[in-house]
């Protein structure tokens, strides 16, 4: 997103009477709202850590010129860009074509909070963090995998899972020209309790997990024995693990990767005691 000038259009237009309450505003003191572009170098360095390729289907939130959804165009992507301003779109529209991807980016004059975001796998946005809050129901709801990037500003309470500070000397408000581009990749659900296949290596595992967005506390066990979980990450759909304990009687070193589909897993795990290494299949049911 290219703009933080939707403040005053969207209170008037776009919020119920109880969200129009809530929203924080800055402006000038004639009562404009400024608009603000993302310098272009952010606008590469959001690309660049949402992976946009072709492929892919971005949606702008506030696309001010154009410039994100114009430049994933370039990188093979489609893209969507929503402003409320109807001059912008126009603009957006204008330069999209001068640069030769207007089969490929497309640009419309509509709230933000009425944008179908469910065919994204790119959302971007440059928006206050209040708007990022209230869209977050609509962020989590998204296909697991799906990718969130913003310049300045977080999503209410939910870690990003990337997040980098450069300095952009063009940018014409904040402290310094320091901007912040961070990262979300919407997690699938794996809370629960699962049951978990080790061909060759112990029949039998259990895992429980409780998740708050991608954050994973994991509980293991096999063979009656509780089995220390060093570390966990969820990256969309791909869960990962690391976890020592003894199995058969000697003490092991697993690592789990796998892919979540629905209540099932399914992956490899490497296995080491300090000696010798092997690699086998795993698979895990959720049981609740």
């Amino acid at each position: 997103m290219l703009s933080l000038r939707f403040s005053l259009v969207v209170l008037a237009f776009g919020l119920s009477a109880s969200a129009r309450a809530q929203v924080q505003t800055w402006g000038w003191d004639d009562g404009t709202v400024p608009y603000v572009q993302t310098p272009m170098e952010i606008v590469e360095r959001m690309l660049r850590m949402a992976e946009v390729t072709k492929g892919d289907h971005v949606i702008d939130l506030g696309s001010g010129d154009g410039r994100i959804i114009i430049e994933a165009a370039k990188r093979g992507a489609t893209g969507v860009g929503v402003d409320l301003d109807a001059d912008l779109v126009k603009l957006a529209t204008d330069n999209a074509r001068k640069a030769g991807v207007a089969g490929k980016a497309e640009f419309r004059k509509m709230d933000l909070f009425d944008v179908d975001l469910s065919p994204a796998t790119v959302v971007a946005f440059y928006l206050l963090p209040d708007f990022n809050e209230k869209l977050m129901p609509s962020l989590l709801k998204l296909k697991p995998g799906t990718r969130i990037v913003s310049h300045d500003g977080g999503i209410g309470d939910w870690p990003s899972d990337e997040k980098l500070e450069m300095r952009a000397p063009e940018k014409p408000v904040g402290v310094g020209g320091v901007s912040r581009v961070e990262l979300w990749i919407v997690p699938a659900r794996a809370e629960g309790e699962w049951t978990a296949s080790l061909p060759g290596h112990g029949e039998r595992w259990r895992f429980r997990i409780r998740q708050k967005y991608q954050v994973l506390d994991i509980d293991s066990f096999a063979q009656g024995r509780d089995l220390l979980v060093r570390n966990s990450r969820l990256r969309g759909e791909e869960i990962k693990m690391v976890i020592t304990g003894l199995v058969n009687g000697r003490a092991w070193h697993h690592y789990f990767v796998g892919r979540l589909e629905g209540d099932r897993i399914a992956g490899e795990v490497s296995i080491s005691d300090g000696n010798q290494r092997k690699v086998l299949p795993w698979t895990a049911t959720r049981t609740k």
